[in-house]
């Protein structure tokens, strides 16, 4: 027997079969639809992890004629000892025959080895025509489980339940869409305990899926660290020749220039999402915020953002950052701009950046115009020096990682990132919240991190995603 195992998932039509093999193949790109025959040939989706096949998921179409199939079977054998026999003889037979074609493209995994997961809907009631199904899947002789996954409102699943129970050898609850990882590694578990052959394979599954997903945090906590380091330190710049100084009052040189950091910075917090949906293997998610116009409540510059991500003052006492290190990022500005020559504009402008109200008292991006040198003059617009600017992007970027961190590859509705309360970040131990504060400082002034400073902004970024995690799965 092949040493990673594969399981076919079976069952009635549109019965959420294609979003178990989505949820447990890791694969959001499987089609799955509310209309009856979205799958009509059966399809392999391997799990991988570094290379390794952990096992194999089958789609399968839905049985359209289990009491016809059933009655040939029962026509064809001589006693139970042949009905797997009789199952492959059926299938041999009438392989192209058009009248059974979704019933041999699911049973032929079956015959071929593979394991069963038998997929109802515990929204709608039992029936006894399902009967026919589980007693041919009973007559292949694999090892079976079977998954009452509800697809609507109503719960019929005790009835369910009692019913499967006599069909199949373990019978679990499962909502595709919805269902912890844990439960991914509780069905791994079961099967390997129905089979012995599957038993070492599954395990070593559990353990390789356990370590990528503590692998994948810890990737995602270097992505954000990058993108925090880029966008703190994103300096736009542009040059301008002897008549393009004449002819740009600073004004507009301001605002195109602002426009352009703003441009900037949301188009690296996307990157830095489609990174994170990546890393998880999420190919294919529909943001609702990207359905919004910039300047909405989602946008990363909105009041809403400030109000939700921004730390509070006392926050940023215990993070080693009080009134004198305020005092010190209006300095930082002051000798930035006057070491880029006498004719650079520091006041005023921050008053073009006033759509950007995280306080309103902190330092903003400022324009700086250089002295005219071989008849060229440079034009910067910042670093942004409000820290908070580094706690919203945080915020929001720990957010998006858990959404996406514990969404399964079911799920096909819009990932909708509602605000929460930003007093998570209360929680987070005193050397990580000093840590993030210090590494912001230093982006703000553009000095360079080395590589022990960076593991550590790496480490307290991490500490925060295990302290949202914890968070979130406490307050539900």
């Amino acid at each position: 027997m092949n040493s990673a195992p594969t399981f076919a998932v079976v069952g009635h039509p549109n019965k959420g079969k294609s979003s178990v093999v989505a949820t447990l193949s890791q694969n959001d790109g499987i089609a799955i639809a509310l209309e009856p025959g979205t799958t009509r040939k059966r399809q392999s989706y391997p799990l991988r992890v570094d290379g390794k096949v952990l096992y194999t998921l089958v789609d399968t179409p839905g049985f359209q004629r289990p009491r016809r199939v059933l009655e040939w079977l029962e026509a064809h054998s001589v006693s139970a000892s042949d009905h797997s026999e009789t199952v492959r003889a059926f299938v041999l037979q009438h392989q192209g025959d058009s009248r059974f074609t979704d019933e041999c493209e699911l049973l032929t995994p079956l015959i071929e080895g593979a394991g069963i997961i038998y997929v109802v809907d515990g929204s709608a009631p039992y029936s006894a025509e399902h009967e026919a199904e589980m007693t041919i899947l009973r007559w292949t002789g694999q090892p079976s489980l079977a998954l009452i996954n509800s697809i609507g409102p109503d719960d019929y699943s005790d009835t369910w339940h009692s019913a499967l129970g006599q069909f199949f050898q373990v019978v679990r609850k499962f909502d595709a869409v919805r269902a912890p990882f844990e439960q991914h590694l509780s069905l791994l578990r079961a099967f390997g305990q129905l089979e012995p052959d599957w038993e070492k394979p599954l395990d070593q599954a559990t353990h390789h899926l356990s370590a990528q997903r503590e692998q994948r945090r810890h990737q995602a906590a270097g992505i954000i660290a990058k993108a925090l380091h880029d966008m703190m330190s994103f300096q736009e710049k542009r040059t301008l020749t002897l008549d393009q100084v004449a002819g740009t009052s600073d004004s507009t040189l301001a605002d195109q220039l602002r426009q352009r950091w703003y441009q900037h910075q949301r188009q690296r917090e996307q990157s830095l999402r489609v990174q994170i949906e990546h890393l998880y293997q999420h190919q294919s998610i529909r943001r609702q915020e990207a359905e919004l116009e910039w300047h909405s409540d989602h946008d990363l510059f909105s009041e809403d953002s400030r109000k939700h991500w921004a730390v509070s003052r006392r926050y940023l006492a215990t993070a080693g950052f009080g009134a004198g290190a305020v005092s010190g990022a209006g300095l930082d500005a002051l000798t930035l701009g006057s070491s880029l020559g006498t004719g650079a504009l520091v006041g005023g402008l921050i008053g073009a950046a006033g759509s950007y109200l995280y306080g309103g008292k902190l330092s903003l991006p400022v324009l700086n115009i250089g002295l005219l040198q071989d008849g060229l003059k440079t034009a910067t617009f910042g670093p942004v020096q409000d820290s908070q600017f580094g706690y919203v992007v945080l915020g929001r970027a720990v957010d998006h990682w858990w959404h996406i961190s514990h969404r399964n590859h079911a799920g096909r509705d819009l990932l909708d990132l509602q605000p929460a309360d930003h007093h998570w970040l209360e929680r987070l131990d005193k050397k990580s919240r000093q840590t993030i504060q210090r590494t912001l400082d230093k982006c703000r002034k553009q000095q360079p991190l080395d590589g022990a400073q960076q593991q550590k902004f790496n480490a307290a970024i991490e500490q925060c995603m295990a302290v949202y995690d914890d968070w979130r799965l406490n307050r539900t």
